[in-house]
């Protein structure tokens, strides 16, 4: 079953079957205890009353009065029997009711004690026979034992319970239609939040609305909001291509028109070798500039975040390579050990980039450090901070050092785009904000503070 509402319904339909039956069995067990055990109260009383009645002091008479304290007992055919015998299988009285009817010898029990048990007719006919042994003794004579014999078919049992087992199976029909529409409709009313955020998926999709906005139960809380950072990373990269696209057109116009003006005017052949190199070197650095931002790729939605420490010691170990003529001293230190919740190649670049920099700068030693930052465990953050042992930067280029093409000193080599990806990174991919300060090394220091 591919619906969610079949399979929860199916299997409603499955227990509420299982509980119903387990209910129906419980009950008529429950209901043949409770008829058999008023039988024998029933058949008790008859004997009780015989009892009472009977008079065994004077064997002359009558042993039983003419009238019974039951009619049945002297209507014939009414289905209770009564008779009363000497132990010794001598028949002392028959109800009037046992005519051309037969009861089998009692079973031995012990006097004042009852036993109630099924019996058959001398013609086969079922019965609930109840048998209560009795020691008389009459006018100081030897005591003699009786014993008293009531039975009753079991028609009128068997007619109770077939009666019971009709209704109880229409109201446990009732019951069960009741709890399936009830199940339907919880099932209808329970289900409502998936439906609604399955449509306003499929109106994201259709472009008719951007997020998901609906207010959900918590349950669906973790998935909306994973849903929309997916929705909203997605958009956020398609925006970036296509805002690359757009400033990487509109910057190739005025280096193209310089081209073709130079192709059409009089210039000599070594003013427009140079100015050839001059335009394809700034189009070179345009293009890795928008390519660079173009790929950044932004806090992943739903998937896992990786630790800091390896990435250091990776571009520590490039960098010693890079710079081994320098001689350099690479610290890279971590209050504890960190996670970044973004893309590897992100965080590759903005630290790359800043301690490139600050290796081409520095004279003896760059440090790299790294820990937790942001605004706590709803919106955990990382800071980077760099530092190096060179000249510094005066303050009032601080802000200027991430303009891309900006070059503190051209001397140095560089293409001058470096910090400024890593100030698109940083803003608009983890909103967050570069810092420049003076190090306690001696130089600058560059700290990154980044949000996921």
């Amino acid at each position: 079953m591919r619906s969610l509402n079949a399979r929860l319904l199916s299997a409603a339909t499955l227990v509420v079957a299982g509980f119903l039956s387990l209910t129906g069995l419980a009950l008529d067990q429950a209901f043949r205890e409770s008829a058999l055990t008023a039988m024998r109260d029933r058949l008790q009383t008859q004997v009780y009353m015989l009892l009472s009645a009977a008079s065994f002091d004077k064997p002359d008479k009558r042993v039983m009065p003419a009238t019974l304290p039951d009619p049945r007992l002297s209507t014939p055919g009414s289905g209770l029997y009564a008779q009363l015998s000497r132990e010794d299988g001598t028949l002392v009285w028959r109800s009037s009711s046992m005519l051309g009817m037969v009861l089998a010898p009692a079973p031995m029990s012990q006097p004042g004690v009852p036993l109630f048990h099924v019996a058959e007719s001398g013609d086969g006919t079922p019965l609930f026979e109840l048998v209560f042994k009795v020691r008389w003794e009459a006018g100081g004579g030897a005591p003699h034992n009786y014993i008293v014999q009531v039975a009753e078919t079991t028609a009128s049992y068997e007619d109770q319970l077939r009666s019971f087992r009709r209704s109880l199976r229409s109201w446990l029909a009732a019951g069960a239609a009741v709890l399936l529409v009830m199940q339907v409709l919880i099932l209808r009313w329970g289900l409502r939040p998936l439906r609604l955020v399955a449509e306003e998926v499929t109106r994201v999709e259709r472009g008719n609305q951007s997020e998901i906005r609906g207010d959900y139960p918590a349950e669906l809380g973790g998935l909306v909001t994973n849903l929309n950072a997916l929705i909203r990373s997605s958009a956020a990269h398609l925006e970036r291509y296509r805002r690359s696209l757009g400033d990487l057109a509109h910057s190739f116009k005025t280096p193209l028109a310089v081209l073709r003006g130079a192709a059409g005017g009089d210039a000599g052949p070594e003013e427009l070798r140079q100015t050839v190199k001059e335009q394809v070197r700034r189009l070179d650095h345009t293009v890795a500039y928008q390519l660079q931002r173009a790929a950044a790729s932004g806090r992943r939605a739903l998937a896992a975040p990786f630790a800091v420490a390896p990435l250091l010691h990776r571009v520590q170990q490039s960098l010693a390579k890079v710079y081994a003529g320098k001689h350099l001293q690479l610290d890279v230190r971590m209050e504890r050990p960190v996670e970044f919740f973004g893309d590897e190649g992100d965080l590759l670049e903005i630290i790359g980039n800043l301690a490139d920099n600050a290796c081409k700068w520095a004279r003896r030693q760059v440090r790299i450090t790294a820990r937790a930052g942001g605004d706590g465990a709803a919106r955990p953050g990382l800071i980077i901070e760099v530092e190096d042992d060179g000249p510094g930067i005066p303050p009032q280029e601080w802000q200027r050092v991430f303009e891309r093409g900006y070059r503190a000193d051209t001397a140095v080599e560089g293409h001058g785009i470096g910090l400024a990806i890593v100030r698109d990174l940083v803003d608009e991919v983890y909103h967050g904000r570069l810092e420049v300060t003076d190090s306690k090394l001696g130089g600058a220091c560059v700290r990154a503070h980044l949000r996921f």
